[in-house]
């Protein structure tokens, strides 16, 4: 998600042909192994900084401790406003500042610059990610005044990403979270309210959801394998220190989870271990946050502070893997 992040189950087996491929599954032993989306490495993007304007920066946390995030490396350019997705083996941010197309990647468990992936099928910036336990990674909205078009690659296959379908309308800065099966997106830059989602194994427009319980846009998604998280935010102001939460397998509203330990907009960046949720940076009003907040997926409360970022930033996203 912009803002976006994804995690880890069992190591996809690289060897087989099936990653990613087929149903979307590896076969092992004649059974489906879905390929994971999450995993204890957070890593963060290209941002926004105040007083140096957009930087390269990747830095990463190990989602299961608390501390300062590492650096990781660098982007292959500066492209902020960036969507996210992974397969626990590899990290993409696709799109940013202004209408880049570029899409990199990195192999989550080495730490390095980032290397060429691909475009997207429009250059835009203010995409969501997600991903899926097949080895997608979607690419959803952005824009100067938001787009309809969603995008997909196969993440461990790189090249240029397909068109998979629309939105409901035009629509960027929105969270972005998913299961193995469904892909979810909620809020926008005009302080919708409206949750969306895509089947991510087949192609197609997204359908509705439901409602998030505050209108909103520039939030930050995250998610388990059951449970989506969408936290902060703005209309413009105030900003948003709510968190809300979905079961990604049932539609319906959002719920109140809890709080943030401080309001911030400007789209944070997420990333999950399927028991930790992580909601990192963001900001207010043009000044950039370093700061860290967790929660705990599974039960609803408010945020922890976990640490800081090697860097404080804005407009950027997450994800995770390893």
């Amino acid at each position: 998600m912009f803002g976006n992040s994804w995690h880890k189950k069992e190591k996809p087996l690289l060897g087989l042909t099936g990653f990613g491929g087929g149903v979307g599954s590896n076969l092992v032993g004649g059974a489906p192994q879905l390929i994971p989306f999450y995993g204890d490495r957070g890593v963060f993007g290209p941002r926004s900084v105040s007083g140096l304007g957009d930087v390269n920066n990747i830095d990463y946390i190990t989602i299961s401790s608390t501390g300062n995030a590492t650096d990781f490396g660098d982007a292959t350019s500066v492209h902020t406003w960036n969507g996210s997705a992974s397969n626990s083996v590899r990290g993409l941010w696709a799109g940013g500042y202004q209408y880049d197309d570029k899409i990199d990647y990195i192999t989550i468990a080495t730490t390095g610059n980032a290397t060429d992936f691909g475009n997207l099928t429009v250059g835009r910036y203010g995409v969501t990610g997600c991903s899926s336990g097949i080895g997608r990674g979607i690419f959803a909205g952005g824009g100067a005044s938001g787009q309809d078009v969603i995008d997909y690659v196969t993440i461990a296959s790189a090249g240029n990403a397909t068109d998979f379908g629309d939105l409901l309308g035009n629509e960027d800065v929105m969270g972005g979270c998913n299961d193995n099966t469904r892909g979810v997106f909620a809020g926008g830059g005009g302080a919708s309210n409206v949750i969306q989602y895509i089947t991510t194994a087949t192609t197609g427009n997204s359908t509705d959801f439901g409602d998030l319980t505050q209108g909103r846009g520039y939030l930050c998604g995250t998610s388990t394998d059951v449970r989506g998280i969408f936290a902060g935010g703005q209309p413009s102001a105030p900003f948003r220190n709510t968190i809300d939460y979905i079961t990604i397998a049932t539609t319906g509203n959002a719920t109140d989870f809890g709080d943030l330990t401080t309001a911030r907009g400007e789209s944070p960046a997420g990333c999950c271990n399927n028991t930790r949720g992580i909601i990192a940076g963001g900001g207010q009003a043009g000044s950039p946050f370093s700061s860290i907040d967790y929660i705990t997926m599974a039960t609803p409360g408010n945020a922890t502070n976990f640490g800081d970022l090697d860097r404080s930033g804005t407009l950027f996203s997450g994800c995770s893997g390893d």
